[in-house]
């Protein structure tokens, strides 16, 4: 009865615990998205979308070409893997969490501050965006890092966090959700980078000009 007791009891504090980070993600993100300024909707829309972030994409391929040339295919093969990887994987995490987001949850979805009507699929446990942004960060800020451009992984980082702070600005992910999924994306960067760096014998043009 007593070992019962104690199960029973343990049990209720994980509950208790649990209860209260969703209450402090609910009202943390309560506080974010009401940080809201009409000229900034449409910003933070644009910022959220995949589209405007080609020429960054463009040259973040010319810089890594201009270092690894004869490699570049293998990182580019490498890239699309993570890419899918953080994807399915996120997808599988929202399929089998279940965690309603803002704009489907009952009890706050009158509260959440959205923008162009958008509401986003059922489930946001973790963000896809958060993920797949914060993965590309890390993965080419690796490859990028270089004596005179120490600033990159930074600069990477702080655009995926830009882009996932837009998903709670739009309504549509807690910041447990966001935190999750940089979690998630990190992670399988960092592993894929160093199974590339270990079997895919990679070679860094180290005398490349210095825009590189």
């Amino acid at each position: 009865m007593v070992g019962q007791d104690s199960l029973d009891y343990q049990g209720s504090l994980h509950c208790l615990d649990m209860e209260s980070i969703v209450s402090i993600d609910q009202s943390l993100f309560l506080f974010l998205n009401g940080l809201h300024l009409t000229w900034l909707d449409q910003v933070m829309w644009i910022i959220s979308g995949k589209w405007v972030w080609i020429p960054l994409y463009l040259f973040l391929l010319y810089r890594l070409w201009v270092l690894y040339k004869k490699d570049l295919l293998k990182i580019l093969g490498t890239i699309f893997l993570l890419i899918v990887l953080t994807d399915q994987s996120s997808g599988l995490i929202k399929d089998t969490v279940k965690r309603p987001r803002p704009t489907h949850q009952e009890d706050l979805m009158e509260r959440v501050h959205t923008v162009n009507g958008y509401n986003g699929g059922k489930f946001g446990f973790v963000s896809s965006h958060a993920a797949n942004s914060f993965a590309i960060a890390l993965f080419v800020g690796l490859l990028l890092n270089r004596r005179r451009s120490k600033w990159t992984i930074t600069v990477l980082l702080l655009w995926a966090s830009t882009v996932s702070y837009s998903r709670i600005y739009l309504g549509v992910h807690y910041p447990g959700d966001i935190l999750g999924g940089a979690v998630l994306g990190l992670s399988e960067s960092y592993l894929l980078y160093l199974g590339l760096m270990r079997w895919g014998h990679i070679k860094r043009i180290e005398n490349a000009s210095a825009i590189s």
